[in-house]
């Protein structure tokens, strides 16, 4: 049916560039950091410097914690993430620097093949109810507070706790019923 994934089975794993550490939260089957479909991550970034190289992938970086970030991709385009929640998506074989505002922050990163899916990201501050049609895959993610989660056909009725991931497939039901504050959904339809 559907999966919830425990910060217990999150795996620790250094950044592709060697100058850091990522929390992989959930990853596709059989795979791993240099060959996969998708992944769901977080990590800290405690300096300013140049992001990993993710050619042929598409990401989305969320602020989940901290004071900010600039993004800046190929020495052009800035995404300033100032406010909790904040999303910047960009190519991963941009050539990104990433520059703190005010200190160390936690992103919550969403990374996909470019060639296998479209990636949708939705994140939710105030408390709210969202009916997601779904795709493939979705995911659903939770700050600070337990969410529920229910199915139009009923099949599904639970209870997500708050730093643990969902993560459910379309056959399960058509509908998701998502009711919480501080989370993300994450949307996945294969190309």
């Amino acid at each position: 049916m559907f999966t919830i994934i425990s910060p217990a089975q999150f795996k620790t794993l250094p950044w592709k560039n060697g100058k850091g550490e990522t929390i992989e939260l959930a990853i596709n089957k059989n795979a791993n950091l240099d060959d996969f479909e998708w992944r769901i991550s977080m990590a800290s970034v405690v300096e300013d410097g140049v992001f990993s190289d993710f050619s042929g992938y598409m990401r989305n970086l969320i602020l989940i914690e901290g004071n900010g970030l600039n993004l800046q991709h190929d020495h052009n385009h800035i995404d300033k993430l100032s406010k909790l929640l904040d999303v910047a998506t960009f190519d991963g074989s941009c050539t990104t620097v990433g520059n703190l505002h005010d200190g160390a922050i936690t992103d919550f990163n969403i990374i996909t093949a470019k060639a296998k899916y479209q990636t949708k990201v939705s994140t939710y501050l105030q408390k709210t109810i969202q009916q997601i049609k779904l795709t493939d895959l979705c995911f659903v993610y939770s700050l600070s507070t337990d969410i529920t989660f229910s199915s139009d056909n009923n099949a599904i009725n639970e209870v997500l706790a708050q730093g643990h991931l969902l993560q459910i497939s379309q056959h399960q039901a058509s509908l998701l019923i998502v009711e919480g504050e501080q989370m993300i959904i994450v949307e996945l339809n294969a190309l």
